[in-house]
């Protein structure tokens, strides 16, 4: 087994150490190899998208002010059928989108979410 060393602020050890203990895992090792399972999973999800899909996309963003979310949005409104966004605690905002979208249109704009690492929870519920 490889050995890696990474960089971590605060918030990302404590989130770190809440998978270990969320889990019962023995260490923070244990710990990173979970959620890096975790998001292989849902990036093989992604990857395998085909055709036309419809779901529903979940999005918990952590600044109500900056717009980043409305700019991605207004390139892809063809493919969103329903808004709703509603205020959460500490200036967050939920965003929930009902989509109907070709996978490769979808793909490319839950790439552009990520990407952006100014999303706490992105979640697509494929219908």
């Amino acid at each position: 087994m490889g050995i890696i060393s990474i960089s971590l602020n605060d918030e990302s050890i404590k989130a770190l150490d809440d998978i270990q203990e969320a889990f019962g895992l023995k260490g923070r090792s244990e710990a990173v190899r979970r959620a890096i399972n975790a998001a292989k999973i849902e990036a093989q999800d992604i990857e395998n998208l085909e055709g036309t899909v419809e779901g529903v996309l979940i999005i918990v963003k952590r600044d109500h002010a900056d717009p980043w979310m409305n700019l991605i949005q207004a390139k892809h409104e063809s493919e969103i059928k329903t808004q709703l966004h509603s205020h959460l605690e500490n200036h967050q905002c939920l965003e929930v989108m009902v989509i109907s979208s070709s996978a490769e249109r979808l793909s490319s704009m839950l790439k552009e979410i990520h990407s952006t690492g100014r999303a706490d929870y992105v979640r697509f519920v494929k219908s």
